[in-house]
């Protein structure tokens, strides 16, 4: 089972997304998981093409997605898109940015539709949101409350290695893992639900 996680990270925090992703669906035994950074060279569509689930990550600048994923997406139509090379893959999404809402869900909506652009069956974080009563804390998983993928919010003075914290690096790995397990039970054939 492959799963590649292509992602634009624009100063190392998204970044740190991504590897928590590709540590959750590492989870998973059997699954062969390719990080796949947007800008450090040229895409391998062949894997791409190869895989059973790609996972989207851009971070949220001025409430979109980066330029950089943006000519990725572009660069897909004629790569991927006009033969629908990636027709039924699975497919999810991730984004960070600086401020603590940040307008994200604009991105991930931005990204889910893409994937259905592509006819791919988008996974869901699965989680109810964290954070979100007296009894709640900034170390919940899904701390900022999102239904269609994963969050994560990067404070701009801190480097990579500080932030983002725990929590949206632990939502990132069980966003991974979710797709690991969907994707094992579309490669498997079973439609089981756990």
């Amino acid at each position: 089972m492959l799963i590649s996680i292509v992602y634009h990270s624009g100063y190392g925090h998204t970044a740190r997304q991504a590897e928590a992703v590709a540590e959750g669906a590492r989870r998973m035994a059997g699954a062969d998981v390719k990080l796949i950074s947007i800008g450090d060279g040229e895409i391998p569509w062949d894997t791409l093409e190869a895989s059973d689930a790609i996972i989207f990550g851009s971070p949220t600048y001025n409430g979109l997605i980066s330029a950089k994923f943006k000519e990725f997406m572009e660069a897909s139509t004629k790569t991927a898109w006009f033969e629908q090379k990636w027709l039924n893959k699975i497919a999810a999404g991730f984004t960070n940015s600086g401020a603590q809402h940040g307008d994200k869900l604009n991105s991930l909506v931005s990204i889910a539709l893409f994937a259905a652009q592509h006819g791919m069956t988008w996974v869901n974080l699965g989680l109810m949101p964290g954070n979100s009563s007296s009894t709640g804390s900034v170390n919940d998983l899904n701390r900022i409350g999102s239904w269609l993928g994963a969050m994560a919010q990067s404070n701009n003075d801190q480097a990579p290695d500080v932030t983002p914290i725990k929590s949206d690096l632990d939502t990132a790995a069980h966003l991974g893992q979710r797709v690991a397990e969907i994707t094992q039970r579309f490669v498997s054939g079973s439609t089981q639900s756990k």
